[in-house]
């Protein structure tokens, strides 16, 4: 088979994640698609009754819940889930290089022919930086460092043990009693790529800011060569947030993935009703910590835009970083983002 970097970065490459066993995949997966065959009827009666009606049903029928969504809204923040449970996780080998680090799945089977299906997948990442490594000519640590040095993203650092980093947080997890204890001990140096730094709420700001500022670039065209150029080319920005064929998203019902992105489009079906916004977003979950970076560009008025009233980036961002492991942040985070964007699209 073929693998190709822009499988690998949308998640369909078949690489497997942290379970080996693909029967308890499909389980999950078949447990997930009865869950929303019995949604289907009562969407479906909805559907018929605001198109007869006119009128938006709100409170008759209970919303879907998104699959990482679940736990946080029945039970304590943090507490124990299945996806934890998985031993690699709590890897303590401390690995020299990436390359090193694809022994760990090299030799695995893939789950399925790539490009078929969608499997989120650490592991598939950790590919991607072999490959960055490779096509740089640096290490994968050094190439992504330097990035984060013209990003001006100076709090963002490798994970790593042994340095003396400057206020890192303690992280926490609720043991099996619900008590809340200390993170226990890992190496995150099998998967830089997929979970391998520290960064700070401030950075990651700096970095939605460069992406919003680079998508938004080429949609000022009369700026007199006083606009610079984006550290990506819009066109870049733009295909990494288009949505890819035979993608999900587990932690936004309205999503699907892109290119390392979690990506919702904009619609709207009927006039005064609920409309989607078009945004990118992006969770993070490790052992005693959980984050998440949403970006809801501004919808650009063409007048302002010719005119130079404006200047990119516009838009709202919104980061979140907590030292507590399992919590659920995506929609917080677009609760937060609505609200300081509702007195503009009122929404």
């Amino acid at each position: 088979v073929a693998i190709t970097t822009r499988l690998l970065v949308s998640h369909l490459s078949g690489i497997r994640h942290y379970e080996k066993d693909i029967a308890k995949v499909k389980e999950e997966n078949e447990k997930t698609n009865r869950a929303l065959k019995l949604t289907k009827p009562y969407q479906d009666e909805e559907q018929k009754e605001k198109e007869g009606k006119g009128i938006e049903k709100t409170d008759s029928v209970r919303p879907r819940k998104e699959h990482g969504e679940v736990k946080s809204r029945n039970s304590k923040p943090g507490r124990r889930d299945k996806e934890f449970e998985q031993e690699e996780y709590y890897l303590k080998e401390k690995f020299e290089s990436v390359i090193e680090s694809l022994k760990i799945f090299k030799n695995d089977p893939l789950f399925f022919k790539p490009g078929n299906q969608f499997l989120y997948s650490t592991y598939g990442f950790t590919l991607l930086s072999a490959v960055v490594e490779r096509v740089s000519g640096q290490t994968f640590t050094d190439y992504m460092l330097k990035m984060f040095h013209d990003l001006d993203m100076l709090s963002t650092v490798l994970d790593d043990n042994e340095a003396m980093i400057y206020n890192r947080a303690r992280c926490y997890v609720y043991n099996k009693k619900g008590r809340l204890v200390n993170a226990p001990y890992v190496d995150n140096s099998y998967k830089w790529a997929g979970g391998g730094f520290l960064s700070s709420v401030g950075d990651l700001l700096k970095f939605g800011n460069a992406l919003l500022y680079s998508y938004q670039a080429g949609q000022f065209k009369n700026t007199s060569g006083k606009l610079l150029p984006g550290y990506l080319k819009p066109e870049t920005v733009t295909m990494m947030w288009t949505p890819v064929p035979k993608t999900e998203v587990s932690w936004d019902r309205d999503g699907k993935y892109a290119m390392a992105w979690a990506v919702v489009e904009k619609k709207q079906q009927y006039g005064c009703c609920r409309q989607q916004r078009h945004y990118a977003s992006h969770t993070g979950g490790a052992v005693g910590a959980s984050s998440v970076l949403l970006i809801l560009p501004e919808e650009l008025n063409s007048e302002a835009v010719d005119t130079e009233l404006v200047a990119p980036p516009r838009g709202v961002i919104v980061s979140i970083i907590c030292n507590m492991q399992s919590v659920s942040l995506n929609s917080t985070a677009l609760k937060i983002a609505r609200e300081f964007d509702k007195n503009r699209y009122n929404i």
